[in-house]
């Protein structure tokens, strides 16, 4: 009989061999989200998971895949435990289950399609599986993704073009270039030509044959698009870092770190900020500053000062409900404008989601305030960017006790979105990491953890109005052809009982 030979190896995937790639995968995502020099280790991580594919059934591939995000996000997020208790661990199973449904989809891709199709098709099942768990279902969470690994990186410039979601598909083209199957030489009866002491032992001695040119064509385009790609990204941001004079549209901003003070200590925390930053116009607090509508005494502060203040509290709703609102109170004392949250944090009592979405339309320019978690969210950001924002500011409640690492994840999302719509933004957080990020994603200012009563001024630089990323119309194409794909793949009734490598 003869053996069974398929693109992706000459056999399965061992076990000692499967969990050196698994360990290898863990180590690669810890270094790459713990050192910014590493981030590009994210490619390894991805190339680690392409070869747990090569394991010997979909069974196995999707229990090594999940291994890897156990091991990966209960590291990363254990202060997932620190809130829920044991429940995290369901938690940690429910973003697992994403790494795992990819690598037994990867398997199957190499198991059932051609070469060449199957590396194009892995990048798109990769952002598929990212978008959807990130932004579309109930328990939708965008952090860890490949991109945020890059928010302290040389690659900020590539946001504007790529978007978080752009960096993570072609980090998984790389790892497919890297992994190579589809670059075997073939024998002149079409199968992969063997090498080493399995040569010796089969019929694949033969001359090889030419790959086509339309094969060549495609493997040529997936080296050269990213590298192109970069080229211009990083031409387009050369005025970028070179130093110019402060726009004619700017705002002095800032921000105190406070958890859960009294009105008294806003009050007091408001005089010594004023005094650090007296030339500052806009000030700004931390979301549930207030647990309820903005004290007048404090209304009165900024009546006295002549000060706008941007803080967070809650707005009554019907049935003893609450919205957990961003406030801005004007130098009249008045409520000048208001936002809900989007999106309130699964599991919590935040109240309830916002109605719409608006822009401050303030002295300075269109201002879009998005509330602590929203920002982690591109369909919450976006529809501020459709709306013509120039500047996002967003007042964020990290709790002390969550702990150093939930803090610096959370630090990662703000350089993201202002790269990728090139518009400034203002983070001030209650324990930190507060920043303000101008329009390339760098962080200009910014306040430890944890930070009590720490501030942060900086100026914000309103430009035009931000735009969006390619990445927008990328995800959900590949959200698409990855349900498209499953739904082919169950038609056929071959899910997990493909043929053995």
């Amino acid at each position: 009989m003869n053996a069974v030979v398929t693109p992706i190896g000459n056999r399965p995937l061992t076990l000692p061999k499967g969990l050196g790639f698994l360990f290898g995968a863990v180590a690669a995502f810890t270094l790459a989200y713990t050192f910014t020099p590493l981030s590009f280790l994210t490619v390894v991580y991805l190339w680690c998971l392409l070869a747990l594919a090569r394991l010997g059934s979909g069974r196995r591939a999707f229990y090594f895949g999940l291994a890897v995000g156990l091991l990966c996000y209960s590291f990363q997020l254990s202060c997932f435990y620190t809130i829920f208790g044991w429940a995290a661990v369901a938690l940690w199973f429910v973003l697992a289950f994403w790494i795992g449904l990819f690598v037994a989809l990867a398997r199957l891709c190499w198991l059932n399609l051609k070469p060449i199709w199957a590396a194009l098709l892995i990048p798109f099942l990769w952002t598929g599986l990212e978008y959807f768990r990130s932004e579309l279902y109930y328990l939708r969470f965008s952090w860890l993704n490949v991109g945020y690994a890059f928010s302290h990186s040389p690659l900020l410039p590539a946001f504007p073009w790529l978007g978080m979601y752009g960096v993570g598909f072609l980090a998984m083209g790389a790892a497919v270039l890297a992994s190579q199957p589809f670059l075997r030489p073939r024998s002149q009866n079409g199968k992969p030509r063997e090498s080493g002491w399995a040569a010796k032992n089969t019929e694949d001695r033969e001359p090889l044959v030419a790959e086509t040119r339309w094969k060549q064509a495609a493997i040529l385009g997936l080296i050269l698009a990213p590298a192109a790609t970069m080229v211009l990204a990083f031409r387009s941001s050369e005025a970028d870092q070179k130093p110019g004079t402060v726009s004619a549209k700017s705002v002095r901003v800032a921000g105190v770190q406070l958890e859960f003070p009294t009105d008294a200590q806003v009050i007091a925390a408001l005089d010594e900020l004023l005094t650090a930053e007296p030339e500052a116009e806009l000030l700004v607090l931390s979301e549930y500053t207030f647990d309820g509508p903005v004290p007048e005494r404090v209304q009165a502060w900024c009546r006295e000062h002549r000060r706008y203040l941007i803080v967070g509290g809650k707005d009554p709703a019907p049935k003893a409900n609450f919205y957990d609102t961003a406030f801005v109170i004007g130098p009249s004392g008045e409520i000048a404008f208001r936002q809900v949250k989007s999106v309130p944090i699964q599991f919590f009592a935040d109240g309830l989601p916002a109605p719409d979405q608006k822009l401050w339309d303030s002295p300075w320019g269109k201002i879009g305030l998005c509330i602590c978690y929203d920002l982690s969210y591109t369909r919450v950001t976006d529809r501020l960017i459709r709306l013509g924002a120039q500047a996002l500011i967003v007042p964020t409640m990290d709790v002390v006790d969550w702990g150093r690492r939930e803090h610096e994840l959370h630090a990662c999302v703000a350089p993201i979105r202002a790269a990728e719509y090139g518009i400034p933004i203002f983070r001030l957080a209650s324990s930190g990491v507060s920043q303000c990020v101008d329009r390339s994603g760098r962080v200009r200012a910014w306040a430890k953890f944890p930070g009590q009563e720490e501030m942060i001024g900086a100026r914000l630089a309103l430009a035009g109005p931000g735009t969006l990323p390619l990445d927008r119309w990328l995800a959900p194409f590949a959200t698409g052809v990855t349900v498209l794909f499953i739904v082919w793949r169950l038609a056929r009734h071959r899910f997990w009982s493909a043929p053995s490598v």
